[in-house]
């Protein structure tokens, strides 16, 4: 059997009056994330992570911010596309393991959704995926409040 890993990274500023949105699941607060889509900087990483472990590029290749199809685009709708490209190249989702990096909100409630909502979207059981949040402790961007990243690995196996 042959496996394939890639990793991802993304990064969004906070911006006021938009819905703040990571692995598909709306949090609470009181400033959003600034994108073309709806800026889930957790799916977008994770769609990155597939794409590069399937040798398929980037988001922004398959999903270009210049696109007027994607404005306000539901993540989850984009990852399910990443996924279905894995698919026709004759891979599958082992496992993703993503870190989600803020000072804010805390986002260890929510943490259970984001797992299942992804998990249903990669086709996987939601002990497969792994969820984290941390912060900068107050350093960069990110301690700064300016904004919010995250990191995805997903490894890929050649399907049976």
């Amino acid at each position: 059997m042959s496996f394939r890993i890639g990793q991802g990274f993304d990064v969004h500023a906070f911006a006021k009056g938009r819905r703040l949105v990571l692995g598909g699941v709306e949090i609470p607060h009181d400033l959003g994330l600034a994108g073309h889509s709806d800026a889930d900087v957790l799916s977008h990483a994770v769609c990155d992570a597939l794409l590069g472990a399937a040798g398929l590029g980037d988001i922004g290749r398959h999903f270009p911010d210049t696109d007027a199809r994607y404005k306000d685009a539901d993540s989850l709708d984009l990852l399910a596309k990443v996924v279905a490209a894995v698919q026709e190249q004759g891979l599958s989702v082992a496992n993703v393991d993503a870190t989600v990096i803020a000072e804010a909100p805390k986002l260890a409630p929510y943490i259970e959704d984001m797992r299942n909502r992804l998990a249903n979207c990669l086709n996987i059981s939601a002990d497969r995926v792994n969820v984290k949040a941390t912060t900068t402790e107050s350093l960069g961007f990110t301690g700064r409040r300016e904004g919010m990243a995250a990191m995805a690995v997903a490894l890929l196996s050649e399907m049976p």
